[in-house]
């Protein structure tokens, strides 16, 4: 039996944006937040790094600001950039009063630096500072009346009225029924698309839901070119998507080939601390020329005392898998990580679509530009986050909401072929790293597209006819939002960032943001 819910507000994703979002909003205000598995699943989680943040008085807005537009290839919104970077120590501030304890070196913040970064302006809870930012904003969360948590419930598509947004439709998992929740106020928080290549250090939930919704709602989808590869994935059998934080490089740490020899100073001049993209081709360069199955990072010439102190949650996880990395390298090779483009967004995480905002990993809210800086992905959830929710308290609240039909499952049936959907899932995430990945051409884009076409038709076929699974929803947002990123660097006539193309080597001496719009 399908089921009809109405909130003022809807919230699509558990992570740091979607509970900073659901905390900054209006007690006055009722709220769903769903989650599409357990409340605490996500990229922000496993966020190990920390955040970044003018914290010193040796550092400044400016630089921040210019080291950030540097990173990202000129391309990203001076305007949202600026905006980012001065609400940051705020930032800090409202998750200290959550309960986030920073580490201090002595009575200040033991900030550190990672790539792209001029200065030390990265605070952190140790290498865990994603599990205390979640766990301590949930807890905030828990502790209002106003709102509703809803788990194992994963969004299907938008409530759309007159090209406005009024909710959407959801799947309850565990009860495997649809249900429609509608709402004055949308917010999409549903993180990123890294899931959509083979190997990725995202958690299964990173498959484009939010992204491949609002496109099919009509919202500008900008810059999905941009996949960022993060360079140190841990490589292991079974080591499923464990990150080696780039912090490591940050405090010295060298990357190597199998014969200890480093190879960071052919290819940039900052070396280990060269930007993502950089050091994620020269890793897969080096990998590719000398047929290696992953180069080596070293930090063991630290002190094991401190290393154990400093990264705890790494050195067990690696000790567990019988790497001892105080006294031995870590395997490493890059894996998708994040996505730089995404639901086009402005300061205040409004969408082009009238009552819809996207916050989090899931926007473009211009700060990334053609490659994202280091610690400031969570700075970009928890900034947007609370700017959407001040946008959204001054807002009126539609009272006289629309009606819509129930979900309609009676002209469709149980599959005997889930197969179908697991072979087009592994097919899928295999196009895109073999033809879409850290170095690109024409041909291989093209080659995936054609593919990437005739899977979308057969999917969105099984879609129609069959009832549905969280595997079917998955792989119908993926496979959409996996050609938008191949439309998207079909577009890019240059090499900018993350994008690389044989075809285009060269960066153009200015450049447009790309822009992708379906009209529903």
């Amino acid at each position: 039996m399908s089921k009809t819910y109405q909130f003022d507000v809807l919230i699509i994703g558990s992570g740091a944006a979607g509970l900073m979002g659901a905390i900054q909003l209006s007690e006055d205000l009722s709220i769903a937040l769903i989650a599409k598995d357990k409340l605490l699943e996500g990229s922000s989680y496993y966020a190990q790094g920390g955040i970044s943040a003018v914290l010193d008085s040796a550092d400044d807005f400016d630089s921040h600001i210019q080291d950030t537009i540097k990173t990202g290839f000129e391309l990203g919104n001076k305007q949202s950039i600026r905006f980012m970077v001065e609400q940051a120590p705020n930032a800090i501030k409202d998750l200290e009063k959550a309960g986030v304890k920073f580490s201090q070196q002595g009575k200040k913040y033991d900030l550190t630096t990672e790539g792209g970064h001029s200065a030390k302006r990265v605070a952190h809870v140790s290498d865990k500072t994603g599990q205390s930012v979640q766990t301590n904003l949930l807890a905030q969360v828990r502790q209002k009346s106003n709102i509703t948590l809803f788990e194992h419930h994963i969004a299907i598509d938008l409530l759309m009225k007159d090209k406005q947004c009024f909710g959407a439709y959801v799947y309850d998992k565990q009860n495997d029924q649809v249900s429609s929740f509608i709402s004055s106020k949308t917010i999409i928080a549903t993180g990123g698309a890294s899931k959509a290549y083979l190997y990725t250090s995202n958690p299964d939930t990173s498959t484009g839901d939010g992204i491949a919704m609002a496109y099919r709602a009509g919202c500008e989808i900008i810059n999905m070119e941009f996949a960022q590869f993060h360079p140190t994935c841990l490589f292991h059998s079974h080591a499923k998507s464990f990150l080696i934080s780039e912090t490591l490089r940050g405090e010295g740490a060298k990357l190597t080939l199998p014969n200890g020899e480093p190879f960071m100073h052919k290819y940039d001049e900052r070396e280990e601390m060269a930007p993502r993209d950089i050091v994620a081709r020269a890793i897969d360069h080096e990998m590719k020329t000398h047929g290696f199955d992953c180069v080596y990072l070293d930090l063991s010439f630290k002190d094991s005392r401190w290393i154990a102190e400093r990264f705890p949650t790494i050195t067990e996880r690696c000790l567990a898998l019988g790497i001892d990395i105080c006294n031995e390298r870590i395997p490493v090779v890059p894996a998708a990580h994040y996505t730089c483009g995404g639901v086009g967004a402005d300061i205040n995480a409004q969408s082009s679509v009238e009552n819809l905002y996207a916050i989090g990993e899931v926007a473009h809210s211009g700060v990334h530009g053609a490659n994202r800086m280091a610690s400031n992905s969570l700075l970009e959830c928890l900034v947007f986050a609370k700017a959407c929710a001040k946008h959204i308290n001054s807002e009126n609240i539609i009272d006289d909401l629309p009606s819509f039909n129930d979900w309609d499952a009676s002209r469709v049936q149980h599959s005997q072929e889930k197969v179908v959907v697991s072979h087009l899932w592994q097919e899928v995430r295999r196009i895109m790293w073999n033809f879409v990945g850290i170095v690109r051409s024409n041909r291989r884009l093209e080659t995936a597209h054609r593919r990437l076409t005739q899977i979308q038709k057969e999917v969105n076929d099984y879609y129609r006819l069959y009832i549905l699974t969280e595997d079917l929803i998955e792989l119908r947002n993926l496979v959409q939002t996996a050609q938008i990123i191949v439309e998207s660097s079909l577009s890019r006539k240059e090499s900018r960032g993350l994008h690389f193309t044989l075809d285009y080597p060269e960066q153009l001496e200015s450049a447009d943001n790309s822009v992708i719009i379906k009209t529903p």
